[in-house]
């Protein structure tokens, strides 16, 4: 299983805004392209910086599978996060292989 994490620091002036569409209009976008099996949203505890930054950690099967994402999907969906919020946050991308999980038990 491959974590495709994304971490976003978003200023407090739109943070709410941001929420909401992160969890109404944006994820589901890239959930409904069928390329993760599923999500979670992380509130990062330990910041440095001003704002909020958050952990967007999307599930999928495999490599191939988050390479497809990131070269059919991804350009457009970053696209509209971008131009939505453009001055406004921070983000950056991390790959995670989940070598244990008890999640099941």
């Amino acid at each position: 299983m491959i974590i495709y994490n994304v971490t976003v620091s978003i200023e407090e002036d739109v943070h709410d805004d941001w929420l909401n569409w992160m969890k109404t209009v944006h994820i589901p976008d890239v959930m409904a392209t069928g390329k993760f099996v599923d999500y979670q949203i992380c509130k990062v505890l330990s910041q440095e910086d001003k704002g909020l930054t958050y952990a967007i950690q999307y599930r999928c099967k495999d490599m191939k599978t988050l390479h497809m994402y990131q070269v059919q999907d991804a350009p457009n969906l970053q696209k509209d996060h971008g131009e939505r919020y453009s001055g406004k946050y921070v983000a950056f991308r991390s790959l995670l292989e989940v070598v244990d999980d008890n999640r099941n038990g």
